[in-house]
């Protein structure tokens, strides 16, 4: 086979990942298979779009070996195939995030002053809530929690921090956080907290930006 013809093959792979994860909706699947494992109902819900849709970006993704499946009984559940893929969803939003304008003023009306965390290094983020400085909430469904977590961080679904909030010691400042930047469930929990008299800010990591950037998480595994 002549050069040309091998690099064309080469390339033609390559692209097939560009492919599978050109689609808004195969991104936000990403996203949230990055929390964990999931039915396609489930997921269809999150996405609010019909699970014959949902299944159809599903199936693109496996064939890009992007996601991996297994079947239960009447449902299939849905992985993703590495960590690699996880981190490759954070790389490709943080490209976006440098070069495309119309994301960072998105991304401002999200994370605007005085709600977004100050600027600290995710070692001392984590040293502060080792010592007690920071409470660190996970706002996300309690499933996503124990599949994997922040370090030190406790759960607490949006659903049920208005009757949990005595839980949380006053005086000192929490800090929400999701499943990511794109995530809007801390911004609901920051803005619940603040009416109910909370300092609270807004992490914009989530587990898939912790573990990209080679910070620790606890999982199901972890001792």
């Amino acid at each position: 086979m002549e050069n040309r013809a091998i690099k064309d093959i080469l390339y033609e792979q390559v692209a097939r990942i560009g492919k599978a994860a050109s689609s808004p909706k195969r991104l936000e699947l990403l996203e949230l298979l990055a929390q964990g494992e999931n039915s396609v109902e489930a997921l269809a819900e999150l996405l609010s779009i019909e699970v014959k849709l949902a299944s159809a970006h599903l199936k693109v993704l496996r064939e890009a070996r992007l996601v991996a499946s297994r079947k239960e009984g009447k449902f299939v559940h849905y992985r993703l195939s590495g960590s690699d893929v996880a981190n490759l969803w954070v790389s490709m939003r943080e490209v976006a995030q440098e070069h495309l304008v119309e994301l960072q003023v998105a991304l401002d009306q999200i994370a605007s002053a005085p709600d977004k965390l100050a600027s600290v290094s995710r070692k001392e983020f984590m040293a502060q809530a080792k010592r007690g400085e920071i409470v660190v909430i996970d706002v996300r469904p309690r499933a996503e929690f124990d599949h994997a977590h922040l370090p030190f961080a406790r759960s607490m679904p949006l659903d049920e921090i208005a009757k949990r909030i005595a839980e949380l010691p006053k005086g000192v400042e929490i800090v929400a956080y999701c499943r990511g930047p794109f995530c809007l469930f801390s911004e609901e929990a920051a803005q619940l907290l603040k009416s109910k008299g909370r300092k609270v800010s807004k992490l914009l990591d989530g587990v898939a930006e912790w573990t990209s950037a080679g910070m620790p998480i606890e999982t199901k595994e972890s001792p």
